[in-house]
This record gives structure tokens, C-alpha cells and sequence, in this order.
């Protein structure tokens, strides 16, 4: 059974930085991709970021951009995304997904994380 578990998550200042932590387990994910989503009350669910597991090729939301970075640990089966200066408007429940290619749209996801909560105050 395929399992995504995030952690990490916490309310922080606007400035501040957070790392998010997905650890994976039930399958193998080296020729997977692993993504971050994040979704706010009343929005979306927002693409924020993507890794491919094994060649580490990574793709961004223009709105994270330069403030954050996502990244494996193989041995430890773990995505993390790091996230510096966070801002209000970053507020939202992240969740970590595995999908067989890497993409931007959420319905390429097949594996889901359940969330973790992250509140940026102002």
C-alpha cells in the first residue's frame, strides 16, 4: 500500500522559511515525479512544484519561484520542499503527490499525501 506522509507544516511570520518533509513508502518511486500542491480555503488546488524522483529535474509555479526549492533524499525515500520568505498569501494545506511523469496539472497525480496545514501571518 502506497503511502505519502507529510510533515512540517506550522503557523510562521511573513519572512520567515519552513521546510515540508513527504516521506513515501509501498512502491517505488525512481521513475517517479513527486509534486507539492497547496490549496487555500475557497481556492483551488494550486500546482507549487516537481521533482523527478531520479534525474532531479524540477519545475516551479512562477509564484514560488526563487523563494522555494524542492528536493529528494533517495535514501531516506523523502521530497522536501523548502520554502524561504514565505508570505501571507502562502497560506494554505500542502500536499505532497506522485505521479508517473512529471506535470503540472493535479489530475496527473495518482498518490496523495493527506496534508499539512501551513499559516503565514502578516
Amino acid at each position: 500500500q502506497v503511502q505519502l506522509v507529510e510533515s512540517g507544516g506550522g503557523l510562521v511570520q511573513a519572512g520567515a522559511s519552513l521546510r515540508l518533509s513527504c516521506a513515501a513508502s509501498g512502491r517505488t518511486f525512481s521513475s517517479y515525479a513527486m509534486g507539492w500542491f497547496r490549496q487555500a480555503p475557497g481556492k483551488e488546488r494550486e500546482f507549487v512544484a516537481a521533482i523527478r524522483w531520479s534525474a532531479g529535474i524540477t519545475v516551479y509555479a512562477d509564484s514560488v519561484k526563487g523563494r522555494f526549492t524542492i528536493s529528494v533524499d533517495i535514501d531516506k525515500n523523502t521530497v522536501y520542499l523548502q520554502m524561504n520568505r514565505l508570505k501571507p498569501e502562502d497560506t494554505a494545506v500542502y500536499y505532497c503527490a506522485g505521479a508517473p511523469r512529471l506535470a503540472r496539472g493535479w489530475s496527473e497525480y495518482t498518490y496523495w499525501g493527506q496534508g499539512t496545514q501551513v499559516t503565514v501571518s502578516s
